[in-house]
């Protein structure tokens, strides 16, 4: 089964507290504060793998969770950082948070996007010492790291895709040109997953990827039939290979039909170059003829997936319209591109903190709402009658 579309819950590791500890040597009977800070919470660090073909692993796996920070030692010693969490994804995953957004596109092998970041350590009381202030009895607690949920939708990179009406032959079509293996059979919808093939040039020197989606009727656009959810797989492909059973006839009404419900989808699959197939051609004493002049329509192939005529002259032609794109050169001094999009703006620091005392907690800075506090606190190990400072009062965890 090819899955497309996934859902997770990820949560960044938390910062680890800040240490509350006395210099205790021997001769030394007033040692000063020497609590280490806490080490910061694992990332959530999200790769594009081009191993993988779907996101069929998210079917076993819901959530993902990073290391916590450790505390904070005494003698200044630091906590070690907590080991991030990693997540493999096929190359052309989309990122989407609870609200629609796209968080990250990541759009080429090897991209990599942290998504989720862990919380900073809490300050030790070494810190906070001060000539004023020689004996702290407090430090910060680690910061919770991000948590999110995030819906992962996957939209194919080919060179060219496969459009068409039912039973139009693309999986025979795929199978002729390709080395995929398409269900194959003489009824609509044999296609129920889209499908990658592999097309070799002559010498192999060069390959091309191409991918068959489920047939597409009036109105899939607005979710009839099977094509609409596989519709996203066309938005990135160079060209569209327009494939039309040339045997009913009516090759350029098909061709309208399949053409509208491109426009109606948009995505931008209204202004991609075409390639239009006319298949079938074993059915028909003459060459179809197809007379519809568009300057998207880059090509017109006949052919037949049946017995392989033309199939040559399509495969030379895809190599031609597909041609290897140049990198482009970096201008000197000018900073590299990143190989991902990253949409979400970095949430800003909170403006309060919660600090561990000898005696419970203490809130620094402006309170947040009551409903707020109280998770933080209970994320920070408050225990019943621990006592919380905020805002000049001293209060009794309930």
């Amino acid at each position: 089964m090819f899955d497309d579309r996934a859902r997770i819950h990820v949560v960044a590791g938390r910062g680890g507290d800040g240490s509350i500890h006395f210099r205790r040597e021997k001769h030394v009977p007033k040692g000063g504060p020497d609590g280490g800070d806490g080490g910061k919470g694992g990332d959530v660090v999200v790769v594009a793998d081009p191993a993988l073909r779907d996101l069929s692993e998210f079917r076993r796996r819901r959530g993902v969770a990073a290391e916590k920070g450790e505390p904070g030692g005494a003698s200044r010693r630091h906590g070690a950082s907590g080991d991030d969490a990693g997540l493999r994804v096929p190359v052309g995953t989309q990122l989407v948070d609870a609200d629609g957004r796209i968080v990250a596109d990541l759009a080429h092998p090897g991209a990599r996007v942290v998504i989720a970041r862990g919380g900073e350590g809490g300050r030790g009381n070494a810190r906070y010492a001060t000539s004023t202030r020689q004996v702290p009895r407090f430090a910060e607690t680690g910061l919770p790291g991000d948590e999110l949920d995030l819906e992962l939708r996957l939209k194919l990179l080919a060179d060219a895709a496969l459009a068409g009406l039912p039973n139009a032959g693309k999986s025979s079509l795929l199978a002729r040109i390709s080395n995929a293996r398409p269900k194959v059979a003489d009824y609509p919808f044999t296609t129920l997953a889209p499908v990658l093939g592999t097309v070799d040039a002559p010498g192999a020197t060069r390959q091309l990827t191409v991918v068959d989606v489920p047939g597409l009727i009036e109105g899939a656009s607005e979710g009839a039939g099977l094509g609409h959810e596989f519709l996203a797989h066309l938005e990135r492909a160079r060209l569209l290979l327009h494939v039309i059973d040339a045997s009913e006839g009516d090759a350029e009404e098909r061709w309208r039909t399949i053409d509208a419900e491109l426009a109606a989808y948009g995505g931008g699959l209204e202004q991609r170059p075409q390639a239009v197939v006319l298949n079938k051609l074993d059915l028909l004493p003459e060459p179809p003829v197809f007379g519809i002049e568009d300057e998207r329509i880059v090509r017109v192939f006949r052919v037949s997936a049946a017995t392989g005529a033309g199939i040559d002259e399509l495969k030379r032609g895809l190599f031609e319209l597909c041609a290897p794109t140049e990198p482009e050169e970096l201008v000197p001094d000018e900073e590299p591109l990143v190989d991902f999009l990253v949409y979400r703006p970095q949430p800003a620091r909170r403006a309060w903190r919660i600090l561990r005392t000898d005696r419970g907690f203490r809130v620094a800075g402006r309170a947040p709402e009551p409903e707020e506090l109280e998770a933080a606190l209970k994320a920070a190990g408050a225990h019943k009658g621990d006592e919380v400072e905020v805002g000049g009062e001293t209060l009794e965890w309930e």
